[in-house]
């Protein structure tokens, strides 16, 4: 498990909880995306359903790669 701080909307820091796995999924899709992992935890944030955000983080790597296997 591996605890990151973040800083949402660039002005809000929080940290997450994330296994290792998702952390680089995480990390991957940002480098992908051409954008830090900050902006991408702030979409998410933005979107989120979940009160806990890091189990957001986790719904959205998982729909993501889901989608892309779909391709």
């Amino acid at each position: 498990m591996r605890k990151q701080s973040v800083v949402i909307a660039g002005r809000h820091q929080t940290s997450i909880s994330l296994e290792d796995e998702f952390y680089a999924e995480l990390a991957a899709i940002a480098k992908e995306r051409n954008i830090s992992i900050n902006q991408l935890v702030t979409e998410i944030d933005s979107s989120r359903r979940s009160e806990n955000l890091s189990s957001a983080i986790r719904i959205y790597i998982l729909a993501y790669l889901k989608n892309l296997s779909r391709k």
